[in-house]
């Protein structure tokens, strides 16, 4: 079946109406018509090759909201017309340890990623959510509950929902814990909305006064500008645990200086520059710890669906047709968006 996408040919190339195949839905398939696929700095990154690797013709995009188009024979958990997600996985190897734990995202044998990944469909990789359609295992179809009106904005949820969420659950930040965020952009604003959400003391960490009153606004009990030596200072040793959304080469001492006791800081970005080598000590006198964490498994994204639908999160987005999807790159790497571009899917039959 040929559809509608928007993806690039090349690193240099910009991304353009393309035709692409999509299968016919097998046994255990769901099709899903995407009505909003929200857009990620790794859909940059991928489509330019900045990561190396990228196969072309790329079409980015995993974070997408639609509805079920049709069913596979052996399909029980999905119907037409439900609403539904895709996240940033499409396949894993579904017999590894990390799998058989639903940590799909920590497949020994690699999972499969919603583009860019291998697959027996033409052109021999996953093609992504930029697109009118897309067929998948009903493994990794989710369940959207929140009401119609708010499908654009929860979109995001699939990838910046769950890099968050994920983590917060699993250092088990909740009352009585005191969390910071670092960076408040597409992953941090989650970040913020969802510790907030969990009942946890919210500290917001910015490197621009200017956000001040954005961060207070989308949930953070206090905000710290980072650059204000004062202001860090004031925060040494009380911090549980810290996530550290900022995706930029930084020194991590700052904010291991922080954190209390036993206190954690996760990185979720992955730089272009490793970080400065932090200091050991640090860690050492305080039996502190930096971690990293990798989205979620099916069953966690869905917990985190099922989460924001029951508290009434959902993602602050910008909506945008999917012809000014370069324009929304060069804004997305100097910042300018709050805080998430999402593609109006209908916008690729124009």
């Amino acid at each position: 079946m040929t559809i509608k996408a928007y993806g690039a040919h090349a690193a240099d190339k910009p991304l353009q109406s393309i035709d692409i195949e999509r299968r016919p839905p097998g046994p255990q398939d769901v099709q899903i018509d995407i009505a909003y696929c929200g857009v990620c700095h790794s859909d940059l990154h991928t489509v330019r090759s900045e990561w190396g690797g990228t196969l072309y013709p790329c079409v980015p995009g995993h974070e997408i909201v639609g509805h079920v188009s049709a069913v596979g024979s052996g399909v029980t958990g999905f119907k037409l017309g439900d609403t539904v997600g895709v996240g940033c996985l499409v396949g894993s190897c579904q017999h590894c340890a990390a799998c058989d734990e639903g940590l799909e995202q920590y497949c020994e044998n690699g999972f499969v990623g919603t583009y860019n990944g291998p697959t027996a469909d033409a052109p021999g990789h996953t093609l992504g959510g930029y697109s009118q359609r897309i067929v998948v295992d009903e493994k990794f179809v989710l369940k959207i509950r929140h009401p119609e009106a708010q499908l654009a904005a929860v979109a995001p949820l699939l990838c910046a929902g769950i890099t968050t969420y994920s983590p917060l659950r699993h250092w088990k930040v909740g009352p009585g814990s005191k969390v910071g965020v670092v960076g408040i952009g597409g992953l941090g604003h989650m970040g913020v909305k969802l510790a907030h959400a969990m009942g946890a003391h919210v500290v917001a960490f910015t490197t621009s006064d200017s956000k001040r009153q954005a961060a207070l606004d989308l949930g953070a009990n206090e905000v710290v500008v980072s650059r204000n030596a004062d202001e860090m200072k004031a925060h040494v040793n009380s911090f549980d645990f810290i996530l550290n959304t900022v995706a930029a080469s930084h020194s991590l001492d700052a904010f291991t200086g922080l954190l209390k006791r036993d206190g954690t800081l996760v990185l979720v970005g992955v730089p272009e520059h490793p970080h400065p080598s932090p200091s050991v000590a640090n860690l050492i006198f305080k039996r502190r710890a930096i971690a990293g964490s990798l989205i979620g498994g099916i069953a966690e994204t869905q917990e985190m669906l099922d989460f924001c639908a029951e508290k009434g999160i959902v993602s602050d987005i910008e909506m945008i047709p999917a012809q000014k999807i370069d324009e929304a790159y060069d804004r997305m790497v100097k910042g300018d968006v709050k805080y998430r571009f999402v593609i109006d899917n209908a916008s690729l039959g124009r």
